[in-house]
């Protein structure tokens, strides 16, 4: 972890041969009506506006994932915020669990869609007319 965080930036590369790997990675996109226009194969959209409600069974599900990455449009606020209240739940209901590496990915949805949004195999619903602008 750097700077004390209860998680580290990950650049979408590192990620990649996970995505979709259920086992291997579990990706949370937390955006909230921009989820819209495409997500990352096998996300689980939990919108950042009842993150708080549904934390403790994110998890309680995932708990023996290796790795969690979350993410929003640009991961500035809402994916970092998720991440850090993830990682000190976990901690306070499974103190003794095998350690996780949480993530928040860099660049948001927003960087990855421009890079792979054509890429069926790593996107999932996308729509290229929402993105362009």
């Amino acid at each position: 972890m750097s700077f004390g965080l209860p998680y580290r930036y990950v650049n979408d590369k590192e990620i990649l041969s996970h995505i979709g790997k259920p086992a291997e990675l579990l990706v949370v996109d937390v955006r909230d009506s921009d989820f819209i226009g495409g997500h990352i194969k096998g996300c689980q959209n939990v919108p950042s506006n009842s993150f708080l409600d549904s934390v403790h069974e994110l998890v309680k599900q995932n708990e023996s994932v290796p790795r969690v990455v979350f993410h929003c449009a640009l991961s500035q606020s809402r994916g970092p915020k998720a991440a850090r209240i993830y990682a000190e739940s976990r901690q306070d209901l499974l103190p003794n669990a095998k350690e996780q590496d949480v993530m928040v990915l860099r660049g948001g949805f927003t960087q990855f869609q421009a890079k792979y949004g054509t890429d069926k195999d790593l996107v999932e619903n996308y729509r290229k007319e929402l993105w362009d602008c």
